[in-house]
């Protein structure tokens, strides 16, 4: 007997040596996924569409914070200032990781330095919509009525700085446009004002826009997508009619505090991508607007990298400031 003890006590502290690595796993407890969006947003379902998914993949609660303000600059900065554990995640757009650093001259994050890319979970495509009130029937004719009366023609946005907006000026600049900007706070007062005839143009997503676009209040004249949408299978994209470069997106991924450690990164990223491309999930996002994507950290990190690239001399070329 007295031979088995040594063997009794190293099993002993096997099982509690990996009962205590099994506790420190991730994730152990709820996860908060902060959306720097009101709640009802395009972001917000996606959050809380997939977070439903990974939650009942991980066995854990996954509860969504909104904290919207800032430009999703507060967001964005409690995330960076969360303990990098792998259990605070934040929705962040191309707003906050691409447009907001070469629009601000100060920022309360970097978000290269500050937060770390777990991947990519949607995009939400940008359609050229006019109003009732406008003549032009397609992309073509809507051009050539902005050319014919340059400086004469507005258009709305979701507000400064966004997707919808930079997608407009992404447009005017190899379209050689001359056209006026009237800055909303969301799409829904910019596509009323559209449909009303207020406005007689916008850059809108599916997400938003669809209920105007299906009610006929608004109509659909060209997607800033590399493909036609599938809920808008007769609207060509701008590459169809000659403007190759024309593609704009509010990019919507998954980031930690950069500090998180790696395995826990790898292991939220393939519990989010296999949620995103569960097919029931799938589906739902499809219908609402979104394209799904659930791609790698370091596949997410190299998009984030051209993104910046390509929108920081846009911004930069045109002189826009939101400071």
């Amino acid at each position: 007997m007295p031979r088995l003890q040594p063997l009794a006590l190293l099993a002993l502290s096997f099982v509690v040596v990996t009962g205590a690595h099994a506790a420190d796993a991730w994730p152990a407890k709820p996860i908060r996924w902060i959306v720097p969006y009101p709640a009802g947003g395009g972001s917000d379902f996606l959050a809380r569409t997939i977070g439903q998914g990974l939650s009942t993949r991980v066995s854990q609660p996954v509860v969504v914070d909104n904290k919207p303000g800032g430009n999703t600059a507060i967001g964005a900065s409690e995330t960076a200032r969360s303990t990098p554990d792998g259990y605070t995640v934040l929705s962040a757009d191309n707003g906050t990781l691409v447009f907001n650093p070469a629009l601000y001259k100060t920022l309360s994050y970097n978000p290269t330095r500050d937060l770390a890319p777990v991947t990519l979970l949607g995009r939400f495509p940008m359609i050229l919509v006019v109003g009732p009130g406008t003549q032009a029937k397609t992309a073509q004719e809507f051009i050539a009525q902005v050319k014919a009366t340059p400086g004469g023609v507005n258009y709305g946005s979701a507000g400064a700085g966004s997707p919808h907006h930079l997608a407009m000026e992404l447009l005017k600049t190899e379209a050689h446009l001359t056209m006026t900007h009237a800055p909303y706070r969301g799409a829904a007062p910019a596509l009323s004002d559209v449909a009303a005839g207020q406005i007689p143009a916008m850059m809108v997503d599916y997400a938003a826009g669809a209920g105007f676009i299906k009610g006929g209040k608004v109509r659909p004249l060209a997607v800033a997508n590399a493909t036609r949408l599938p809920q808008l299978p007769d609207v060509p994209t701008f590459s169809e009619l000659g403007y190759k470069n024309v593609e704009a997106a509010a990019l919507v991924g998954m980031v930690v505090p950069a500090a998180t450690p790696p395995d826990v990164i790898t292991t939220l990223n393939k519990q989010v991508v296999a949620s995103v491309k569960d097919p029931a999930i799938h589906k739902k996002l499809v219908d609402f607007g979104v394209e799904p994507v659930g791609n790698t950290p370091a596949q997410f990190a190299d998009l984030l990298r051209s993104e910046t690239a390509r929108w920081t001399k846009l911004i930069q070329d045109l002189k826009i400031s939101l400071d």
